[in-house]
C-alpha cells in the first residue's frame, strides 16, 4: 500500500479571508515574480510558459527546480493553479529537451539537477486538473528523468547519489567558488574529485552542509532516494490512472527501494542516515534529510515513531535547524543553526501523514512566529532564518537575500495548518 504522494491535503486557502500582514504582503507580491522569457538570451534558458522566480529583485531571476516544488504550494493555496501548472510544464519541457531538469534556466546550471520534486508537482496539479492527456506527458518526462537518476547517478550499493554531468560547462574554476564560499584562503588546489564533491553537494541543494563531510559525491542520501521511491510510487498511480500496464513494475521498484534503505540506511535509534558507500558507514550528522521518508510515506509506524522522538536533536525555538548541532568544520549554510523554509514544510508534512498533529502544528506555530518577527523588523520575507533566535542572523556563504518563493508558499501552508483543527491526511502504510 502507498500513501498519496502529492501534497496539499488541507483545503485549499480562500481568498476571501482576511489575511494578516505577511499574507498581504504574499498577495500583494507573489505576481511579481512572474517572468516570460521564450527566446534563449546569453545564459538564459528560454521557457514556453510564464514561469516564477524565487524573489521579487535582485538575485535568484530564475526558475530553480526543488524551490519551485514549494513555491507551487503557495501558488496553488493562493489560487494560482494555473501558473503553479506553467512553472510544471516548463519543467517537463527542459526534462524533454535535456533528460532531466537542470539546477535552473541558466547553461551554467546544466551540470547539475535537483531534488527530482516532479512527480509531487504533477500530482498535485492532476489532482486538481484530473486531465488524463496532460497526465500522459508529464508520466513520459518523469521516466526519462527516472533514467537519468537511475543510470548517471547510480553506485555500487544500488541506491542513488547526487552527482554531476562533467560535459556540460560550468565545472570550470569550482575549486575558486568553493574556496570562498567555504572561507578558505588561498584557495584549495584543484582536484576532480573535489570538483566533484561540491558540485554533487550543489545538486542536493544542500549547498553546503556537514551531511556528506564534503564526500557527497561517496554518499547515497536519504532525501533523494526518498523522493526517487515517490516517483516510483507515483508512477504506479499514474499508470492506474491512464491505463498504461506497468504499475506493477513501479510499485515493485518502490518497494525495492525501501527495503533497501532499511537494509543500508536505518541506524540502532531506528532513524534513517545518509550513507557514504565508499566507507560503508554511516553519515555521523543527523539532519532534516531524516524527516523525508516521513514526508514521501515511506516510514513505518516503528519509523516514524523513532523520527519523532529524534526530532529534539533539531528542533528549537523557532523550528527545526538543517542539521544536529555537530563538531565538523567548515562554514555550511546548510547547518545548525539554520532553519530553511522548505524543511519546516518537510517536518510538518511528514508529522502529519503520520498522525503527530501537534507536533506537525508546533513546528508550524514556531515557523509563524519566526517569520512574522522578521516581517514586522525588515519588511520583508527570507529564505532562511535562526531557529535559536528567530533572526536572520544566520550563518551564510553568501549575502542573505530577501525571498517570496518557497518562504511564501510555506508560510501560506503553515497558516492552513494552524486554521485546520483536524486536517484530513493521507493514510500511512
Amino acid at each position: 500500500m502507498f500513501v498519496r504522494q502529492g501534497s496539499l491535503n488541507i483545503t485549499d486557502y480562500e481568498i476571501s479571508e482576511v489575511p494578516d500582514m505577511v499574507e498581504k504582503f504574499i498577495y500583494e507580491n507573489f505576481d511579481k515574480c512572474t517572468r516570460s522569457h521564450k527566446e534563449d538570451m546569453g545564459e538564459l534558458i528560454g521557457l514556453p510558459y510564464p514561469y516564477t522566480v524565487p524573489s521579487i529583485s535582485g538575485g535568484f531571476q530564475e526558475m530553480y527546480y526543488w524551490d519551485t516544488y514549494f513555491t507551487n504550494v503557495g501558488l496553488i493555496l493562493s489560487g494560482r493553479t494555473e501558473q503553479a501548472k506553467n512553472n510544471v510544464d516548463n519543467i517537463i519541457y527542459l526534462t524533454d529537451k535535456y533528460g532531466y531538469m537542470p539546477n535552473g534556466n541558466l547553461t551554467r546550471y546544466l551540470k547539475s539537477s535537483q531534488p527530482p520534486f516532479l512527480s509531487l508537482m504533477v500530482r498535485d496539479i492532476y489532482d486538481r486538473t484530473g486531465d488524463s492527456d496532460w497526465l500522459k506527458t508529464a508520466a513520459a518526462a518523469l521516466e526519462k528523468e527516472y533514467n537519468f537518476w537511475c543510470v548517471r547517478r547510480s553506485t555500487v550499493c544500488g541506491l542513488n547519489r547526487y552527482g554531476v554531468n562533467r560535459e556540460k560547462p560550468g565545472c570550470e574554476g569550482m575549486d575558486v567558488e568553493l574556496s570562498k564560499r567555504l572561507g578558505i584562503n588561498p584557495p584549495i588546489e584543484t582536484a576532480e574529485l573535489k570538483i566533484e564533491h561540491f558540485i554533487a553537494s550543489c545538486e542536493s541543494g544542500w549547498d553546503l552542509t556537514p551531511r556528506f563531510e564534503f564526500e557527497a559525491f561517496n554518499y547515497a542520501p536519504i532525501d533523494l532516494n526518498c523522493l526517487l521511491y515517490a516517483l516510483e510510487s507515483n508512477m504506479a498511480y499514474f499508470c492506474g490512472e491512464t491505463g498504461a500496464a506497468n504499475a506493477g513494475e513501479w510499485q515493485k521498484r518502490a518497494e525495492t527501494r525501501a527495503e533497501l534503505m532499511r537494509r543500508l540506511m536505518k541506524n540502532a535509534d531506528g532513524c534513517f542516515y545518509d550513507c557514504n558507500f565508499n566507507k560503508n558507514r554511516l553519515s555521523p550528522v543527523f539532519s532534516a534529510a531524516s524527516l523525508f521518508p516521513l514526508f514521501v510515506g515511506m516510514a513505518t509506524a516503528a519509523e516514524a515513531a523513532a523520527a519523532v522522538k529524534a526530532l529534539p536533536r533539531l528542533e528549537e525555538k523557532y523550528g527545526v535547524a538543517a542539521c544536529e548541532k555537530n563538531s565538523i568544520p567548515g562554514n555550511y549554510q546548510w547547518d545548525y543553526p539554520n532553519g530553511w523554509a522548505c524543511l519546516q514544510f518537510i517536518a510538518a508534512e511528514g508529522l502529519l501523514k503520520y498522525g503527530y498533529t501537534e507536533d506537525a502544528r508546533r513546528i508550524a506555530e514556531k515557523y509563524i512566529t519566526a517569520t512574522d518577527g522578521i516581517f514586522a523588523e525588515t519588511g520583508n520575507l527570507w529564505e532562511k532564518y535562526n531557529v535559536i533566535d528567530g533572526t536572520i542572523n544566520t550563518r551564510n556563504e553568501y549575502k542573505l537575500p530577501p525571498m517570496l518563493g518557497w518562504t511564501a508558499g510555506t508560510y501560506l501552508y503553515m497558516k492552513r495548518l494552524l486554521g485546520t483543527a483536524e486536517p484530513q491526511r493521507a493514510m500511512h502504510p
